[in-house]
This record gives structure tokens, C-alpha cells and sequence, in this order.
């Protein structure tokens, strides 16, 4: 299994990235405010415009590293990748299968049982540890809506029927997201979602997360050798990483819902963090951004039990984990991709 690396997370707006030998350097102005070396990290993340120089996008492409830069707010811009993985015949038998609407349908739906069924152990974990905090009866109800929902998954045959089942689901589970969020409701709601830009706390969160985990995934698919841009379920559009987009599907409601809830009932964040501008959207602040990076790099760290590979492994190597069955799936060795089912 892959080593779990570090990632780097560049959070100053103005900071500047250059190369000196093989180290990474954090630059502000003429201020040197960090040193880092290539060989510790598997990615960088950078939020602002300010960039990286063409020396250390050059050897970060070389050396497999992926170089990522986010606005402010944390939405993407773009990525730096060096060459491309795996031989052209897993990718070539990617693109036939995208071209398929059984073969695409046959893959897809196996990503969206995966988000469903992790989206109802959500509300069964929260129902078990906290049955004097919450509407058990409430929740339970849509757990088994949920669970109806997986068998109507598994029949469908097509994309669009998926889609139908997927949103019908999303709006079932959100329907109870706010139930979930047990600590600083006053200032912590969730209303229904909504983003580009996100009108509350957690929409400002869940937008952020669900950012690091896209690219996140993106990186372990070409990993493994696959093309993040050509999906099975997501529409192709140019700049989309579309197969990254499907396969954190069911990575959602275990690696970022889960997280964002964490985040807010152990009050390791709070309102203090954001700002809400003029026109009613919000915004958080460097230092509620450098909390959850150091809270995500540490969850990232923690180990579990895959339910398929039954291995011990970190949390961060689990899309890893997911790309490379997925790999496996496409080349044929498995009769069908086993999603990530977490109890």
C-alpha cells in the first residue's frame, strides 16, 4: 500500500513558492517563511494568486507531486501535473467504457450505493451516540428511506435514472443535516445546501472540504494511472475532473460530512471564524482555514479497517484505495468495483 505522505498548505494569499535544490520555499515578499523538503510531500496546495515559480512546477511535475491552487475561498483554479501514468491501456479502456452508457451505468451506480449507504450509517452513528440529543424517530425514518433507495440504485440501468435517485436521495439525507449538528445551532444551521457563493457557516464548509477532498481524489486516480477528467456518471466538461467528481461520491458523507460536523460539535470551530458580507454570503477567515487544514492533515492520519481490502489503513490513503480497485475494475481483474462501505 501507498505511504502516506504530507501535503502542503500554503494559506497566505500572498505568498510566493520557489525552488532552492530539492527544498520547497515559502516565500512572502523577500521573507522566508518556511522550508520544506520535496521528498516529505505528495501534493501542495496553494490559496491565492500570487503562484509558484516555473522551477518548482517543473519538479513537482517530475516527481509526481501534485501542485494545486485554490482561490482564497478555497475554490479551484487549477492544477500542475507532470506525466501521465499507468499504460494507455487502462486509459484507453476508460475512455471505451465512458463512451458506454451500460458499461458507465454498471460502474456509476456502484458509486452512488456507496454514497447512500455511508450517508445512512451517518445518521445510524449519530442516532446510537447521541439518542438523548436528537429525534431518533425522525432520523431512523429517513435511514430506512435510504436503505429503500440503495434497492432502487442497484435495479437502475441508465445515468439519468441514477441521477433521479442520487438527488432524491441528497435531498432525503439533507433534509435531516441540520438534526445532526448538535453543538452551537445558533450560529451553526444548515437550511438546505447552496453554493458559488455559500450562504451560511456550514455550506461554507462543506464547500471548502468537499474542495480538498475533489483533489484530493483527482490525485489518486492519476496515481493509479487514470484520467480525472473522463467520467462515468459526471458529464465531461472542459477543466472537470468528472471521474474524481464520481469517486468522491461515496466519500462524501464519511470523509467530509462527517469531518464538518466534528469540526462544529466539538467546537473546535466557531462563528468568531467567518465573516457574512453585504449580500449574505459567507466567508471564513485565515485562521478558521489554517484549523481545518490542520484538522483534515490530522484525520488524514487516523487508521481503519477498509471493509474490502481488510487492511489496516489511514483515512488519507482510502481514495487511493478506491482508485486502485477502480483500476482493478477496469482492467478486469475485479467482476465489479466494490465502493467504500463504512459502519
Amino acid at each position: 500500500m501507498k505511504k502516506l505522505l504530507n501535503t502542503l498548505y500554503v494559506t497566505s494569499a500572498d505568498s510566493y513558492l520557489s525552488l532552492d535544490g530539492e527544498t520547497v520555499v515559502v516565500l512572502n515578499q523577500d521573507k522566508v517563511l518556511g522550508r520544506i523538503p520535496l521528498h516529505n510531500l505528495e501534493g501542495i496546495v496553494a490559496f491565492g494568486y500570487t503562484g509558484a515559480s516555473p522551477a518548482l512546477m517543473g519538479e513537482c511535475a517530475s516527481r509526481n507531486i501534485s501542485l494545486c491552487f485554490l482561490n482564497p475561498n478555497g475554490r479551484f483554479l487549477a492544477r500542475v501535473t507532470g506525466k501521465v501514468y499507468g499504460n494507455v491501456t487502462l486509459r484507453k479502456e476508460q475512455y471505451r467504457i465512458s463512451d458506454d452508457p451500460e458499461l458507465s451505468c454498471r460502474i456509476a451506480k456502484n458509486f452512488i450505493i456507496g454514497k447512500v449507504f455511508n450517508a445512512r450509517w451517518v445518521i445510524e452513528r449519530v442516532t446510537r451516540e447521541h439518542a438523548m440529543s436528537v429525534d431518533c424517530e425522525k432520523l431512523k425514518k429517513v435511514s430506512v428511506q435510504l436503505h429503500n433507495f440503495i434497492e432502487l440504485i442497484r435495479e437502475s440501468t441508465t445515468n439519468d435514472q441514477l441521477r433521479g435517485y442520487e438527488g432524491e436521495a441528497a435531498s432525503l439525507y439533507f433534509s435531516v443535516f441540520d438534526d445532526l449538528i448538535l453543538q452551537q445551532k445558533e450560529h451553526f444551521y444548515f437550511k438546505g445546501r447552496n453554493k458559488r457563493p455559500p450562504m451560511d457557516r456550514v455550506n461554507a464548509l462543506l464547500s471548502f472540504v468537499y474542495t480538498l477532498l475533489a483533489n484530493y481524489t483527482a490525485s489518486a486516480l492519476e496515481t493509479v494511472g487514470l484520467d480525472p477528467y473522463v467520467g462515468f456518471l459526471h458529464t465531461d466538461r472542459p477543466g472537470r475532473i468528472s471521474l474524481a467528481l464520481d469517486l468522491m461520491e461515496e466519500l462524501r458523507p464519511v470523509m467530509a460530512d462527517r469531518f464538518v460536523l466534528s469540526l462544529i460539535n466539538k467546537r473546535i470551530i466557531n462563528a468568531d471564524g467567518f465573516t457574512v458580507r453585504e449580500n449574505g454570503s459567507v466567508e471564513m477567515s485565515d485562521d478558521t482555514r489554517k484549523t481545518i487544514l490542520t484538522q483534515w492533515q490530522n484525520r488524514k492520519q487516523e487508521k481503519i479497517v477498509h471493509p474490502f481490502l481488510e487492511e489496516r489503513i489511514e483515512w488519507g490513503l482510502v481514495p487511493y484505495a478506491q482508485a486502485l480497485l477502480l483500476a482493478r475494475t477496469i482492467r478486469n481483474d475485479l467482476d465489479a468495483y466494490p465502493p467504500f462501505l463504512w459502519k
